[in-house]
């Protein structure tokens, strides 16, 4: 038996039935036995919604009107009845199974599966299964309209079923032209009979997802806007009533390993996925849900993995998995069992668990763990931001395709991060960074995180004169990036006074500065990562004396750039070129924070003390005037690449280690003057400079 059903919503009407996520207000139904090609009573049933406001095309289609629905009864007392009646006209036919047939998909799909999913409660089992008439009736005449350009009145034109839709109330014609249609299906000329009928799946199949997997472009979307603590079973949800492959919801990550809001989900071909864009702008919870299409590849991306040991780890089906982040490095299977507890054991104990660790072999702190079920992964959840050793612990859903991504980053990730393209290295002339109680440096803060050496100079104005030699100290954040301080040394303790009161609260492009004086031990423990305020001066977490570039006062000859080097690297492809400052009878004759020397490369930007826990960076540099690259042309040398194994990596030092520690572990290893001639090709001017001392070799 049949049982044909038709419905409509408080809003869109037709092609568009369930896009505006309305309610459902109606639903008309009738038994049809196809082997005695009777029927049963026709059925029609008003659904109250919650919102009782009607759009515009609903009132001029349907006729009804919200004082009518008001006396309605709610959609699960409706849905009771339902069963009823059509158990009891199955009675009366002799029958006792039935299936659904309705006028395509989305009524089921895209209002029904949806609206009861929202409103928790659970729909019977003759919903997951259901016939499409537009679909059983394109099979049965393939010469008529495709099947998504099919409506009640195209199929009947089709067959010249000569019903007049005026006569008869709205959903009943609709139901009793459905009936017609069928017999006519089942007449002697075409024999139909009704064999495969669609499918909805009860629940979200997890699993892994390899890359070598082909997944087709047209049935993969694109979810943003999602809540960051949703899990897959949560994107399952908001897709109630379409079809997602197994294991096809990607969670998307961010660069610090946490969830950014999307997901990539992909479904069993591309006509739940276009049923899926319909649910674009609708909501989950307090919020909308932006739906686009995606790739194949982007999945792939985020879902696909090589590891046998994933693989292993996700091959138990129909697991509940949870994310374990913040574990202690030393933290044993022990130690997390221990943790979770008898009341929420693991599946397959030791088995269930996943450590994430770097391609070294150091632990990363996160974890995956697999429950048997949604009670077991309840218990543990409530576990969240436990103590674990000295550590509070972290716990979350999660997916099989998070578990991919996150091994996959990590296990990408180099032993050493990639640095940018070097910029050739160059001896810097001799200066020092004052560390007495002399109160000759001032402190610029709140500049603009654009502001560059070029703009702390023009701000300065005539006091430029009176900085020292690479006396201007930019103070980076953890990121490497400034944070808006910056130290410049003055000549004298009375220059940086009336530096101090002439250019406070001054103006640097939309931003007013503070200036303020203090002393080099003060400008040192800020640079180390110290704070001064008018509470007073806090050492930094590094409580060694601070290390401040050696004095290179053995090296006095300005080293040279081989030709080669001099063509890969333009003046253009270091830094911009400085802005000279306007000509002024106040000012100096040249910008006396560059040293005397001209045809050499120098530094503009002394950055040694960052603030912690970033290591000190690499200096920059600005360009040497034309004519010393084009001195430097004139030479001829070999490239200046570094043989392998030139560089070493220490790892594991003590946080208090400073540069002497380190000299003296290395004591009795360091380069012969002459082992710098395999290393770099120098001219004997730069041999010169490198046969120094080897202070300077640690950077």
């Amino acid at each position: 038996s049949l049982v044909v059903l038709f419905g409509a919503t408080a809003g869109a009407y037709g092609a568009k039935l369930g896009s505006d996520e309305r309610e459902l207000i109606l639903l008309v139904w009738q038994v049809v036995d196809l082997h005695s090609k009777k029927v049963g009573t026709l059925h029609k049933s008003l659904v109250k919604a919650d919102n009782l406001d009607l759009s515009d095309q609903c009132r001029e289609v349907s006729g009804l009107t919200p004082e009518g629905l008001g006396k309605a009864e709610p959609l699960d007392r409706v849905l009771q009845q339902f069963s009823q009646l059509v158990s009891s006209d199955l009675k009366v036919l002799g029958r006792s199974s039935y299936t659904l047939c309705s006028d395509g998909q989305l009524l089921i799909r895209q209002v029904l599966h949806p609206e009861t999913s929202k409103k928790n409660f659970l729909l019977s089992d003759c919903f997951y299964s259901f016939y499409d008439l537009r679909k059983e009736f394109h099979t049965c005449y393939p010469s008529s309209a495709a099947v998504k350009d099919q409506t009640i009145k195209t199929m009947a034109e089709y067959l010249g079923l000569g019903t007049d839709e005026a006569e008869e109330d709205f959903g009943v014609w609709q139901v009793k032209t459905m009936v017609a249609i069928i017999f006519s299906m089942l007449s002697e000329g075409c024999n139909h009979v009704f064999t495969e009928p669609e499918t909805v799946k009860h629940k979200y199949e997890t699993g892994p997802c390899s890359k070598s997997e082909t997944v087709d472009s047209e049935t993969v979307i694109r979810a943003r806007g999602l809540p960051w603590q949703s899990s897959d079973q949560d994107i399952a949800r908001f897709f109630k009533g379409l079809n997602i492959a197994k294991g096809g919801v990607a969670l998307c990550l961010n660069s610090q390993g946490r969830r950014n809001g999307e997901a990539l989900v992909r479904f069993v071909d591309s006509e739940q996925r276009d049923l899926a864009l319909e649910r674009h702008k609708h909501h989950m919870g307090s919020r909308y849900i932006e739906v686009y299409k995606a790739t194949g590849e982007e999945f792939l991306k985020i879902a696909g993995g090589t590891s046998n040991e994933v693989a292993q780890f996700l091959s138990k089906e129909n697991q509940v998995i949870i994310r374990m982040r913040g574990l202690p490095f030393t933290a044993t299977q022990e130690d997390v069992l221990g943790f979770l507890g008898p009341e929420c054991p693991v599946t397959g104990g030791k088995e269930g668990l996943l450590f994430v660790k770097y391609p070294d072999g150091r632990p990363t702190g996160d974890a995956f763990v697999l429950f048997s079920c949604e009670e077991y992964a309840q218990n543990a959840l409530k576990k969240h931001k436990e103590i674990l050793g000295k550590r509070y612990i972290e716990l979350f859903r999660s997916t099989a395709a998070e578990v991919q991504q996150v091994l996959n980053r990590y296990m990408s990730t180099p032993l050493i991060p990639t640095l940018p393209t070097p910029i050739i290295p160059v001896i810097p002339p001799p200066y020092t960074i004052a560390t007495g109680s002399i109160r000759d440096c001032v402190r610029l803060r709140g500049l603009p995180y654009t502001a560059g050496i070029d703009d702390i100079l023009e701000f300065m104005g005539d006091a430029t004169g009176d900085i020292k030699p690479h006396g201007v100290h930019m103070v980076l954040n953890q990121q490497g990036r400034p944070s808006g301080d910056a130290f410049i040394q003055m000549k004298s303790a009375d220059k940086a006074f009336m530096v101090a009161q002439k250019c406070h609260k001054k103006m640097m492009k939309d931003r007013y500065v503070e200036v303020f004086q203090c002393s080099g031990e003060e400008m040192n423990f800020v640079l180390m990562g110290g704070t001064l305020n008018r509470s007073g001066l806090s050492p930094p977490p590094c409580k060694l004396p601070c290390l401040s570039p050696p004095a290179y006062a053995a090296f006095q000859t300005a080293a040279v750039i081989p030709a080669e080097a001099a063509a890969l690297y333009q003046p253009q492809a270091l830094l911009p070129s400085t802005r000279t400052p306007q000509a002024s009878a106040a000012a100096p004759p040249a910008v006396t924070y560059y040293p005397a020397q001209a045809a050499q490369l120098y530094m503009n930007y002394t950055a040694y003390y960052p603030s912690p826990p970033v290591s000190p960076t690499t200096v920059g540099y600005i360009a040497a005037p034309p004519g010393a690259v084009a001195a430097a042309a004139t030479a001829t040398h070999t490239p200046i690449l570094p043989q392998p194994g030139a560089l070493v990596r220490m790892q594991g030092l003590p946080y208090n280690t400073g540069m002497k520690e380190i000299l003296s572990f290395f004591q009795g290893y360091q380069y012969a003057p002459d082992d710098y001639n395999g290393l770099i090709q120098l001219s004997d001017q730069a041999r010169s400079v490198l046969q120094a001392p080897k202070e300077w070799v640690c950077l």
